[in-house]
């Protein structure tokens, strides 16, 4: 009866201290894509996400975290499923959603509730539009198609470009309309551009005979991983080898199941985050996604670290305690986003406008021998 009654002891000892860590611990609620077609990004976010948690909360920091991931499988109707269940679990601050369509239905639930969202990689203008408590880790679409334009005429990768893009997704047509502006500004000529759309996704036959028949020196793909691999597969079928430039959604190829990365040798994409960084933080993140997953952390692993610590220095910043409601918490965050300088692993001394939009640098990366290099 002793050892029993002292096993009942040490149970109720260490479910006492799980409740009042958890009392004291902000609940971070997010949504991604942790299955489907999109998965790649939603997994990164959430695993990136966990590791500063741990971090955190493994340290002498007063502010500790909860965090929690629902599945939207890219899904906006689920996504608005998924908050709500966040709601219930009590979610006073959040990371939205991983991708555009989903957090742009979530964040105007973010907004009449007044919970303050933070999204590591929604990238659409619509996500924060006219919301003044949802702000983005990421560059949004139109700064990725205007800076892609200027990177290209900048590092003379080609005078004639080829756009391949899907019509009926935010996120793609919002990064071509900028690129196509700042390509004529810059006397970059658009000699071919084609679109596609969702059920009409698999063969790109006709936009990449237009290209090369029309002689471009390089594709621009503004789109997600999954169509791009298709079109990096069905080039090299048809001998056709232009230089092939994307964005952050083609981040996540090179883990894509059964992708060929030979197929994607040499591509060039912009995005916020080099896993080759010698920068100290980046090499200690690389070693611990590394350790835990058996895959080098992509862009969107390393938006969500940020956010977590964004949000720690945000709420030590205005000293919030985690028995503040959600309302009280929106308000403090967004006076510390809107005035405080974060530096991440995504970039240094970042800023947010009222508009939620960051301020960052992007990073020029082409794929050599199957894994990321650094172009700057």
């Amino acid at each position: 009866m002793k050892k029993v009654f002292a096993l009942v002891a040490v149970a109720a000892f260490v479910m006492t201290a799980g409740c009042a860590f958890g009392a004291d611990a902000f609940k971070l609620g997010a949504t991604g894509p942790l299955t489907g077609g999109a998965a790649i990004y939603g997994n990164a976010a959430k695993n990136g996400a966990q590791i500063a948690v741990d971090e955190i909360n493994a340290s002498d920091s007063k502010v500790k975290f909860e965090l929690h991931y629902e599945d939207d499988t890219h899904d906006a109707e689920k996504a608005v499923n998924a908050y709500n269940a966040l709601k219930d679990w009590g979610m006073q601050i959040s990371m939205g959603a991983v991708t555009s369509k989903p957090c742009e239905a979530m964040a105007a639930e973010n907004f009449a509730d007044r919970i303050f969202a933070l999204t590591p990689s929604a990238s659409a203008v619509a996500v924060t539009a006219g919301k003044d408590n949802v702000f983005q880790m990421c560059f949004v679409d139109p700064n990725q198609g205007s800076a892609s334009a200027q990177y290209i005429s900048d590092k003379n990768l080609g005078k004639k470009v080829a756009i391949i893009w899907k019509n009926d997704d935010v996120y793609s047509t919002g990064i071509r309309e900028t690129f196509v502006a700042k390509a004529k500004e810059l006397g970059l000529e658009v000699v071919s551009d084609m679109t596609f759309a969702d059920g009409n996704d698999t063969d790109f036959s006709v936009q990449l005979t237009d290209a090369k028949d029309k002689g471009a020196e390089l594709v621009f793909l503004p789109m997600y991983y999954q169509p791009a691999s298709l079109i990096l597969a069905q080039a090299a079928a048809m001998g056709y080898a232009p230089k092939w430039f994307g964005v952050d959604g083609m981040d996540g190829i090179l883990t894509m199941e059964g992708f060929d990365k030979s197929l994607a040798e040499g591509v060039i994409l912009l995005t916020p985050f080099n896993a080759d960084s010698k920068d100290v933080r980046t090499i200690a993140f690389v070693r611990e996604y590394k350790k835990r997953f058996g895959e080098v952390p992509n862009q969107f692993a390393a938006d969500g670290y940020d956010c977590v610590y964004a949000y720690k220095q945000a709420l030590e910043n205005s000293q919030a305690t985690a028995d503040m409601d959600a309302e009280t918490l929106c308000t403090k965050m967004i006076e510390q986003f809107t005035s405080m300088t974060f530096n991440g692993l995504t970039g240094s001394n970042m800023t947010w406008s009222k508009a939620g939009e960051v301020t960052k640098d992007p990073k020029g990366m082409i794929i050599k021998d199957g894994a990321y290099a650094g172009l700057d």
